[in-house]
């Protein structure tokens, strides 16, 4: 498999460079755009966009704002799904890009479904990997238990540690190496030499400071729009922010959806699970 790309960049509305890889070659096909989850970057998919670009489609893998290679904000506000969906429509209306197929992880998801209440007819199919629009507060206490602590570590498996600390009951079954992979996504060697995560820690700002009490956005009717194009649904079967109870009325509202529970796994699955390519492969099927 060729897993080469190129390393490109556009423009945020607010004048941040932001970075993207670019898989593959512009065909016929609406291009596949993988958007990643809260603390994450373009590398949870370094595996999964030349798997799809084999199949004869373009990828387009950003990493958004405050993260990776990418600028990080001035502001921390910005730092919320708002912005990043215009920093997505920038990168939309940068590549000349009408339509588009989107792959989105845990916030990516959430871009996603903000997306489809603005502008529907952008996205041509999508795949929501262990989100929905009904977050739990567990998981979101979870995440909040760990984002924005800039910790840094000597060694990639003193890192790999740290996470399995973390995220261990998310991945009962990690081994060493697969926690190693895991802290080369999520981490970066720094000038220091030491190893830290790789985003910007005032990503946790408008998170740390949200009131839980204030009403979240309905998310349904943005779903229900999702649910009239091709739609697939990802759950990981130990997931503590996308509920076996939600999971199923996704599945209920949107009966065409292709469904899959990847088993063994919390918050979120990498899409490299076998089970997981199934429903990316059915997927994409459903858009040729």
């Amino acid at each position: 498999m060729d897993n080469s790309y190129t390393d490109r960049h556009w423009q945020s509305p607010d004048g941040l460079t932001l970075r993207f890889r670019d898989y593959g070659s512009a065909t016929g096909r609406p291009p596949v755009i993988c958007l990643h989850g809260l603390t994450r970057n373009a590398r949870d998919f370094e595996d999964l966009a030349p798997h799809i670009a084999a199949q004869g489609w373009r990828v387009l893998v950003p990493t958004m704002r405050g993260r990776g290679d990418s600028d990080y904000a001035e502001e921390p506000a910005s730092y919320q799904i708002p912005t990043y969906t215009a920093d997505l429509l920038a990168l939309l209306e940068a590549e000349a890009i009408d339509r588009f197929v989107s792959v989105g992880t845990s916030m990516g998801g959430l871009i996603t479904l903000a997306l489809a209440a603005q502008q529907p007819a952008r996205i041509a199919g999508t795949l929501l990997n262990d989100v929905g629009p009904v977050i739990e507060t567990a998981g979101l206490d979870a995440i909040k238990s760990y984002i924005g602590q800039g910790r840094s570590f000597p060694t990639w498996m003193h890192a790999a540690r740290a996470l399995e600390e973390v995220h261990g009951p998310a991945f009962p079954g990690y081994g060493t190496q697969e926690w190693i992979a895991m802290a080369k996504r999520t981490l970066t060697l720094c000038n220091n030499g030491r190893i830290a995560f790789d985003y910007d820690m005032k990503i946790a700002e408008p998170i740390l400071a949200a009131d839980d009490a204030a009403v979240p956005p309905d998310l349904w009717p943005a779903y229900d729009r999702l649910a009239q194009k091709p739609l697939a649904l990802l759950r990981g079967e130990l997931s503590q922010l996308l509920s076996a109870q939600a999971f199923a009325a996704m599945q209920q509202r949107a009966p065409q959806a292709i469904a899959a529970t990847v088993p063994g796994v919390g918050h979120a699955p990498t899409l490299d699970e076998p089970e997981a390519r199934a429903v990316v492969d059915a997927l994409l099927a459903r858009l040729v």
